[in-house]
């Protein structure tokens, strides 16, 4: 299943699919539309970076300033140069790519290929690709936790997560979760996994232990990307009605419901400034929010088609990538 179509006339079939109408959507992205002015994280666009078409998920390795992304319709990853905003490498991948995942400890990318169900696994030393890995049908989202070396897929299709060894690239679980799983992060500190299922808008809860689900979070609206905070055990979760889930990891509950804009889509945090960004589809916007307050504190335009997003922490900079502009906007978010 195709989400994102890179000439977006698939928009409605989407919306449809997923239960939404636009005017479900639109209250939602009306409460977010002014930026509030007392936000501790000030954002700008500095660069826009062409890259592959329909640029659609986004990693970034802090430790190497480097940032993957998937383009959707090339079957490739743009690698990007944190420092001179521009591509370094170009490598091709499997079909219809959508999650990617870095390992910070071992520079290794993790690559979702949706329709030839495997996971590219490619060296970040040498941007070459170093093995594929057969998964389950239709893998959508990736997250590694750099601490087990463990990389987890969830499989859009047959509603389950593959569980890779970082260290063999193969299979060593697999893991029945809800109706259609779509994006996966992981809390490494606890070695917990959380994985949205948008057919029954839930979130599964993992044990990265026992390879089992331990707890299922109801109460979303679309439940699609998925983001953690490790130092607050927060995770969030951008619902495709317009919104944000906070979801606290000690209680395994709904905290709060944080409105932002039109599309919610895919959603990433800096656990330095305590700071997430969503990406809002439909408005062209990334929706920034305070983990403090959990309020939208800035509203900034960026290219059409806004859907992956990832931020590095060291450099305080954040990339979106924007599905019909074939670009991925930069975005410098100092903390004030």
């Amino acid at each position: 299943m195709k989400h994102l179509q890179r000439s977006m006339t698939s928009i409605p079939a989407m919306l449809a699919g997923l239960g939404l109408t636009a005017a479900a959507i639109a209250p939602a992205a009306a409460a977010a539309s002014a930026p509030n002015a007392t936000a501790a994280v000030s954002c700008r666009v500095i660069a826009a970076v062409s890259v592959g078409a329909a640029p659609i998920g986004a990693a970034a390795n802090r430790k190497t300033n480097s940032i993957y992304v998937t383009n959707a319709e090339s079957n490739t990853v743009s690698v990007i140069s944190g420092h001179a905003s521009t591509v370094a490498a170009t490598i091709n991948v499997g079909a219809f790519p959508y999650g990617v995942a870095a390992n910070q400890k071992t520079n290794a990318v993790y690559v979702a290929n949706e329709d030839d169900n495997t996971v590219t696994v490619i060296s970040g030393l040498t941007n070459t690709v170093a093995a594929t890995v057969p998964v389950e049908q239709g893998p959508f989202g990736v997250a590694v936790n750099p601490r087990t070396n463990t990389v987890y897929a969830a499989n859009h299709t047959t509603g389950t997560v593959s569980v890779i060894s970082g260290r063999t690239n193969t299979v060593t679980a697999t893991i029945p979760v809800g109706n259609l799983p779509f994006g996966v992060a992981v809390n490494p500190k606890t070695n917990t996994i959380y994985v949205t299922n948008e057919g029954d808008n839930t979130v599964s809860v993992i044990s990265g232990r026992t390879n089992t689900v331990v707890a299922t979070i109801g109460g979303l609206v679309g439940a699609e990307g998925v983001a953690v905070n490790p130092k607050t055990n927060t995770i969030y979760v951008a619902n495709y009605g317009g919104s944000v889930s906070v979801i606290s990891g000690r209680s395994n509950t709904v905290v709060a419901t944080i409105p932002t804009g039109s599309g919610t889509i895919e959603i990433a945090v800096s656990p330095k400034t305590n700071t997430v960004y969503a990406t809002n589809l439909f408005s062209d916007t990334v929706s920034v929010i305070s983990g403090r307050t959990s309020g939208v504190v800035a509203t900034v335009p960026v290219g059409v088609g806004p859907s992956g997003v990832a931020v590095n922490p060291k450099t305080d900079n954040v990339y979106v990538t924007n599905l019909s502009s074939d670009t991925v906007s930069v975005l410098s978010c100092p903390r004030r």
